[in-house]
C-alpha cells in the first residue's frame, strides 16, 4: 500500500514499515554494484506544512511524535513513518537488513601514536 508524496517536484514513496525494509534491502544490494545510499532518521510530528508566520494560529502540538525514515539512492527515494510503539521492532529489522547487506566493509586499523604507546 504505497502512496506517493509530492515534495519539491521529486516523488517520494511512502511505504509501510515492512515494505520499506524489503525495498531497503533491495536498494542496498543494488548499491553494492553501482553506487551508495543514505538512510536518515528524523522526528516527525505529522504536519506536512511549514510553521505559519507571526500573527497566525500555530499548528497544533501532536499527541505523540513519530519517526520518519528516509532512504535515498541515486534515483530512488523511499520513506516510512514509524509510530512510537513500533520503534523497537523496526530498529530490529533495520539492524538485520544492515547486517545482511553490509558484508563487504573492511576493518580500519587504529594507529597508535608514540605518546599513547608509551603510556600503556
Amino acid at each position: 500500500m504505497a502512496t506517493l508524496v509530492q515534495v519539491a517536484s521529486v516523488k517520494m514513496v511512502l511505504l509501510s514499515n515492512e515494505e520499506f525494509m524489503s525495498q531497503l534491502m533491495l536498494l542496498a544490494q543494488k548499491s553494492k554494484e553501482r553506487s551508495s545510499f543514505t538512510v536518515t532518521f528524523k522526528r516527525y510530528d505529522g504536519n506536512d506544512r511549514p510553521q505559519p508566520r507571526e500573527g497566525r494560529p500555530k499548528l497544533p502540538e501532536p499527541e505523540e511524535y513519530m519517526c520518519i525514515i528516509r532512504a535515498k539512492s541515486k534515483n530512488k527515494k523511499l520513506s516510512t513513518v514509524v509510530k512510537r510503539s513500533d520503534v523497537p521492532r523496526v530498529m530490529e529489522n533495520y539492524a538485520r537488513v544492515m547486517k545482511i547487506c553490509m558484508d563487504g566493509l573492511k576493518r580500519v586499523k587504529k594507529v597508535k601514536t608514540k605518546a599513547k604507546a608509551a603510556q600503556g
